[in-house]
């Protein structure tokens, strides 16, 4: 971690600071899911639950999110809660971190920024929902998540559900394919979608332990390839909404949103809600659900490399 940045740009929570410092297990966790992902009060609510997961496995989870201008890595309580019910909180992708930053503005991060914030402080694990991707149309509109580019470009593994179903899930892993990033299944042979464990497309890899996962990073990581890892972890089967119930769904809401012209990043959180209303709540239950289980992984992750270098 360097002193000069973490003074100047960020604040790293006392707890995580102590965890870096003696080469403990940590986990950074995104805030958009806070803001922009979940109704209050449910939003705090995972948020602290998945803070305790990454605890029950092995780990010191460290919450990012912009506050004033202060890059936050790790949130205390009374942060956390405020973060929950705030107003006028931007949603900060790589383009965005730098000006919330200096104008001191409030943010939440989304794939992209967090990847970013977690490789500043020294953090090479990082669990969320799903990433994003090629979006459908994308041949017209150019619409591709910076959380792509920001996995060829910064060293942090990031576990996930796959990428979110209303994406172009092809055209997502063949532009994963192009960067150069490792797509790895865990304990699965066919990519995620995350509400539903199978996308029906192959995954390149498949390791079915985290410490397995470990001696790949660190593999790439003494081949001084840069970038980091996606970790594709399918949502428990108990949660999950079958990826033909989805389509259906999905549709809808790709074409209710296509009928009121919402485009950039209103989209998927557009999307999102339309689905917790067309699927009466299930669609937000199984994402509680497939975070947990992220979360969880993450830690055991993050506790591997930890127990390698020792």
């Amino acid at each position: 971690m360097s002193h000069a940045v973490t003074g100047y740009f960020l604040d790293v929570a006392p707890e995580v600071e102590s965890a870096l410092e003696r080469g403990g297990a940590v986990v950074a966790l995104e805030s958009t899911i806070i803001t922009h992902g979940m109704p209050y009060p449910q939003n705090v609510a995972t948020a602290r639950e998945v803070e305790a997961v990454v605890r029950e496995n092995g780990a010191v989870p460290a919450t990012i999110a912009v506050i004033g201008g202060r890059i936050k890595i790790g949130l205390k309580d009374e942060e956390l809660e405020w973060l929950g019910t705030a107003t006028e909180v931007m949603k900060l992708s790589r383009a965005d971190l730098p000006y919330a930053v200096a104008v001191k503005r409030h943010g939440a991060t989304t794939v992209a920024a967090t990847m970013i914030c977690a490789h500043l402080a020294g953090i090479r694990v990082f669990a969320t929902g799903g990433i994003g991707g090629v979006h459908q149309g994308v041949e017209s509109t150019m619409d591709i998540s910076a959380d792509l580019d920001e996995l060829a470009r910064t060293p942090v593994a990031v576990v996930c559900a796959g990428a979110k179903a209303i994406l172009d899930l092809p055209r997502t892993l063949e532009y994963l394919e192009t960067r150069g990033v490792p797509v790895v299944g865990y304990g699965t042979d066919t990519f995620p979608a995350f509400w539903s464990r199978s996308s029906g497309l192959a995954v390149p890899i498949r390791l079915d332990t985290p410490e397995a996962i470990a001696d790949l990073m660190r593999t790439k990581q003494a081949l001084d390839l840069t970038g980091g890892v996606l970790v594709a972890n399918p949502v428990p089967e108990a949660d999950e909404i079958s990826a033909s119930d989805m389509r259906g769904f999905i549709d809808g809401a790709i074409a209710e949103a296509s009928r009121r012209g919402v485009t950039g990043k209103a989209v998927t959180p557009f999307l999102l809600s339309f689905l917790f209303e067309t699927t009466g709540g299930r669609s937000l239950a199984t994402n509680i659900a497939l975070v947990k289980n992220n979360a969880a992984l993450a830690a055991r992750l993050a506790a591997s490399l930890v127990r390698a270098a020792s």
